[in-house]
């Protein structure tokens, strides 16, 4: 309890929190200078306990390479998993990683690699720069991620952008409870029109292409 204490008071003292802010700057200023001329990105996220072999690892290689080729940056948490599987696939590859007490090791299929402090300024760079999101298995982090990107859109907060959860299967426990949500009048009906559910690769492909900003469009800029 003494423990939890200390932290607590740590977390507000306004010496540490001047120096909270300068970290938080560097996170976004390191950001911002490394990914600027970034084409438009996917962002896909998922679990990183996922091995090669098996078979959500192997998709999310076959899904990166598919939007790859169509000339998308795929942006991950650099990670191992499906994030390691999704920078497999990539051409223009990033990772952006966490600092964690047990530090996560940057996948070795990143280009770009960046480290962030903070959780919260990872997410902002994550949608930042990307133009569509998918959303393969995952734990806690993707259920957060997920809720992420899902908020920012249905408070449009943030463009509209093609969301995809891969796994029919996986994800039929929290559509269930998305209808939940439905019954009890929590969201509305056209709230569970903002992401597709699928099984298909080429499908998840073909529906970020269609409905994200396509990757020639620096080159189409005025």
């Amino acid at each position: 309890m003494r423990d939890i204490q200390k932290e607590f008071l740590d977390n507000r003292n306004p010496t540490k929190d001047l120096w909270r802010m300068f970290r938080v700057l560097s996170d976004f200023t390191d950001a911002f200078e490394e990914l600027d001329d970034l084409p438009p990105g996917i962002s896909i996220f998922g679990s990183a306990r996922e091995k090669p072999g098996e078979y959500f690892y192997e998709k999310a290689t076959e899904i990166s390479k598919g939007l790859s080729d169509k000339g998308y940056a795929i942006i991950t948490g650099g990670g191992p998993g499906i994030m390691e599987a999704a920078n497999k696939g990539a051409k223009i590859s990033v990772g952006l990683n966490i600092l964690l007490p047990h530090e996560q090791v940057t996948n070795p299929y990143v280009k770009i690699g960046l480290k962030f402090r903070y959780f919260f300024t990872r997410k902002v760079t994550f949608l930042k720069y990307s133009v569509g999101a998918v959303m393969m298995p995952g734990g806690y982090g993707t259920l957060d991620e997920l809720s992420e990107v899902l908020t920012l859109v249905q408070t449009k907060r943030m463009s509209r952008i093609p969301i995809v959860f891969f796994g029919k299967e996986y994800y039929q426990p929290l559509m269930e409870f998305f209808d939940k949500m439905l019954e009890y009048k929590h969201i509305n009906p056209e709230d569970k029109k903002l992401f597709l559910v699928t099984d298909d690769v080429d499908e998840a492909v073909e529906y970020i292409y269609q409905n994200a900003i396509k990757p020639d469009f620096f080159n189409s800029k005025s």
